[in-house]
C-alpha cells in the first residue's frame, strides 16, 4: 500500500473507531454544554470521539497536524505539509435530540488540499470514503446523479445562519425552493454532502465561509464522485473559501444562481 492508499485506509479506521465511540453514548442522558449560541453545543461524547480519532491517527501518523473542533485542535487547515482534519460528530445538535443523522469525519490532507476521507454515520451504520481516485459507500463505488433538469433536482440548505443572518437563510431558500424541485436539510453539512457524492442529493449550498471539520472531507467525497464544487463567485473551493457550492456538476450553474440569491438583499 502506498502513503495515499494508507492515509485512506487511516481515515476510514479512525472514522469508524471514533463513531463507535460516539455510538455508545447516543440516545443515553448525556449533559449537553454550549460554546457560542444557544444552537452551539457539545457533549462529552464529541470530545471523547475525537480523542479516539486522534489516538488512530497518531498511530499511523504520529507528526502530522491535527486540526478539528474540540480541544486544542488547529483551527486552520495548513497550507503547507501533512495534516489531518476531523470532527468527532458533524451534527451534534441532531445527536442530542436523538436524531440518527450524524456523522465522524476524517479527511487527510496535504499542503492544503485533501487527498483521502471518510464520513461514518454510526447510528445508519453507512461509511462515505474517497481515496485519491474514487468515492465509495461501504465499499461500493459511488457516483454524482446524472440529473440535468433542476426541477427535478433536490437541493440542501447547509451551515446554520445566526439570528443576525436570517434573512440570508431566507434567500437562499428561496433560492432553491424558486428553481429546483424540493428542498431538504440535514444538520449536517458532512452528510448533505455525501449525499450529493452518492446522488441522492443533487445539490448543497451556502454563502458562509464553512468550517473546514464540516467541510472538508465531504467536498473531497463529491469531487472523487464526479462533481463539482466551487465558491460563490465559481472558482474551485478550498478550505478557506467565502461560501460553498457543491453539486453533481450538470446543474451546477442553477445552484449557483440559488447560492447567490443570498448576495442579492
Amino acid at each position: 500500500m502506498n502513503e495515499l492508499g494508507a492515509r485512506a485506509d487511516r481515515a476510514q479506521r479512525a472514522a469508524r473507531d471514533g463513531g463507535a465511540v460516539a455510538r455508545r453514548a447516543f440516545r443515553t442522558d448525556i449533559s449537553v454544554e454550549t460554546k457560542g449560541g444557544k444552537t452551539d453545543v457539545v457533549t462529552e461524547a464529541d470530545r471523547a470521539a475525537q480523542r479516539r480519532v486522534v489516538e488512530r491517527i497518531r498511530g499511523a501518523f504520529p507528526d502530522d497536524a491535527i486540526v478539528g473542533e474540540e480541544a486544542d485542535a488547529l483551527k486552520a487547515v495548513p497550507e503547507d505539509g501533512e495534516s489531518w482534519v476531523v470532527d468527532p460528530i458533524d451534527g451534534t445538535n441532531n445527536f442530542v435530540r436523538d436524531i440518527p443523522v450524524w456523522a465522524t469525519s476524517v479527511a487527510a490532507v496535504i499542503d492544503g488540499e485533501p487527498v483521502a476521507a471518510a464520513n461514518f454515520l454510526p447510528a445508519l451504520e453507512d461509511l462515505y470514503a474517497a481515496d485519491d481516485e474514487a468515492a465509495y459507500r461501504n465499499g461500493e463505488r459511488i457516483s454524482v446523479s446524472q440529473r440535468d433538469d433542476p426541477e427535478t433536482c433536490t437541493v440542501c440548505p447547509t451551515f446554520w445562519w445566526n439570528y443576525d443572518a436570517r434573512d440570508e437563510y431566507a434567500a437562499a431558500t428561496r433560492g432553491i425552493v424558486s428553481r429546483f424541485g424540493d428542498m431538504r436539510r440535514y444538520g449536517s453539512m458532512q452528510i448533505a454532502l455525501s449525499y450529493v457524492a452518492d446522488g441522492a442529493l443533487d445539490g448543497v449550498i451556502t454563502n458562509k465561509q464553512a468550517n473546514p471539520w464540516d467541510s472538508v472531507a465531504g467536498a473531497h467525497l463529491v469531487r472523487m464522485a464526479g462533481g463539482t464544487v466551487t465558491d460563490l463567485d465559481g472558482n474551485e473551493w478550498r478550505h478557506d473559501s467565502q461560501g460553498l457550492v457543491a453539486s453533481n456538476g450538470h446543474v451546477h450553474d442553477a445552484v449557483l444562481e440559488a447560492a447567490r440569491e443570498t448576495l442579492n438583499l
